[in-house]
């Protein structure tokens, strides 16, 4: 009986009623997915927190309308993040639609395993910023989030073989925007060694 009074489900019905705690207890255990999610998505820290705070804003106004109707409480969250996410790309794109690309460290900078993996997830994450916002979406979920594809589907309400599609269509654009980096994202160092990679 505990443990149904600790489901996400008897959480938000509680919240939606006007318990606080219920409501925090949700955030807790829900805030770190859905900010490295929102994070994927937007690219920069401040955004991801700003639509973490605003997935969180909606689930407290919406928690007593909130309904299962066959979905999980945490596929709705998500659907409430990805959406927010989607938004604010739309948003930006509107209000600057030719973006200078941001400088890349001075390779004479690099001093450590540290600084040579930041430079990587730099690289992979201004490729993925680069995606049609839905493949981002899409590899965000499945690779990044780890959902299988039928959740992810579920949350972007499209059919298990559009998402597919979606994904292998990322994972082209990915490749060949990576191409040229390739050796170096392997762990190829300018003097001819090889990285260490974790």
């Amino acid at each position: 009986m505990k443990q149904d009074e600790d489901s996400d489900e008897a959480l938000v019905r509680r919240a939606g009623a006007g318990d606080r705690t219920a409501a925090a207890r949700l955030v807790e255990r829900h805030t770190q997915m859905i900010y490295a999610a929102c994070y994927r998505m937007l690219g920069s820290k401040p955004a991801a927190e700003d639509a973490a705070q605003e997935t969180f804003l909606r689930l407290w106004r919406n928690a007593a309308k909130w309904k299962p109707q066959g979905a999980k409480f945490q596929t709705w969250l998500y659907r409430v993040a990805m959406n927010y996410c989607l938004d604010q790309l739309r948003k930006k794109k509107r209000e600057a639609p030719e973006e200078a690309a941001p400088e890349t460290a001075d390779p004479a900078d690099r001093q450590d395993q540290t600084v040579f993996a930041a430079e990587r997830r730099f690289a992979i994450d201004a490729a993925l910023e680069k995606l049609p916002e839905r493949q981002r979406l899409a590899i965000t979920l499945c690779h990044y989030q780890e959902l299988s594809n039928i959740e992810a589907a579920e949350i972007m309400e499209i059919s298990v073989d559009a998402l597919e599609s979606l994904l292998a269509r990322g994972r082209r654009a990915l490749k060949e925007s990576l191409a040229p980096m390739r050796e170096h994202l392997l762990g190829k160092m300018d003097d001819g060694g090889y990285a260490q990679i974790n």
